[in-house]
């Protein structure tokens, strides 16, 4: 499946299964109606800080435009992805290459590798209320500039900086040479809230 019309699909199953009319998530989103049905045609290539908007009105992860749902719902799940058949995505705004690396087998884990020009930005709010959202990067080559919330962390090849997704993250790539690192996302669920004690 190409991977725009994955992101098509993906966006319309999880509107669909929160029951959200185009109006509803436009209002979530911040994102207009218009705009939104372009996406769910294929008809518009949107950008990362778009797909990011989308998913935290959804309440998920932006990696979750990428999951295949139909080879989820496959018997039984394949528990391996060749190379080749990894997809991957650009970002028209930027021009860094996303790679899901992680197969359609279901996992609380997910591993994506990005390649970031050198030179470029992207700002995410990356605000994910619903979920409890951890991300590790782990630089393998280059150099890049994370910022976390109010937090700057300058990044070579070999560190690793580790977040939780409820706060907005700017990526950015200071140098004159592309970037390489490797993204490791996990799902938590969030814990119980206590009962509440009763007094007699």
């Amino acid at each position: 499946m190409d991977i725009h019309t994955r992101i098509a699909q993906r966006l319309r199953e999880l509107r669909d299964a929160r029951g959200y009319s185009l109006e509803a998530l436009a209002e979530r989103s911040g994102v207009s109606r218009s705009n939104i049905s372009l996406i769910e045609r294929g008809q518009s290539s949107p950008t990362a800080a778009v797909l990011d908007k989308l998913a935290i009105g959804l309440g998920v992860a932006l990696a979750s435009f990428f999951d295949d749902a139909s080879a989820q719902a496959a018997e039984p799940p394949a528990p391996l992805i060749r190379a080749a058949d990894q997809p991957a995505w650009q970002d028209p705004a930027s021009g860094y290459v996303r790679r899901r690396l992680s197969p359609p087998a279901p996992s609380p884990l997910q591993l994506v590798e990005v390649v970031f020009p050198a030179g470029r930005r992207v700002a995410l709010d990356s605000a994910v209320h619903e979920a409890d959202i951890h991300q590790q990067v782990w630089l393998i080559e280059g150099a890049m500039d994370l910022s976390v919330g109010e937090t700057t962390w300058h990044l070579q090849a070999g560190d690793c900086l580790a977040m939780r997704l409820n706060q907005p993250i700017v990526f950015h790539n200071p140098s004159r040479h592309d970037a390489r690192y490797l993204v490791a996302l996990a799902t938590l669920p969030f814990p119980s809230p206590a009962p509440t004690r009763r007094t007699p």
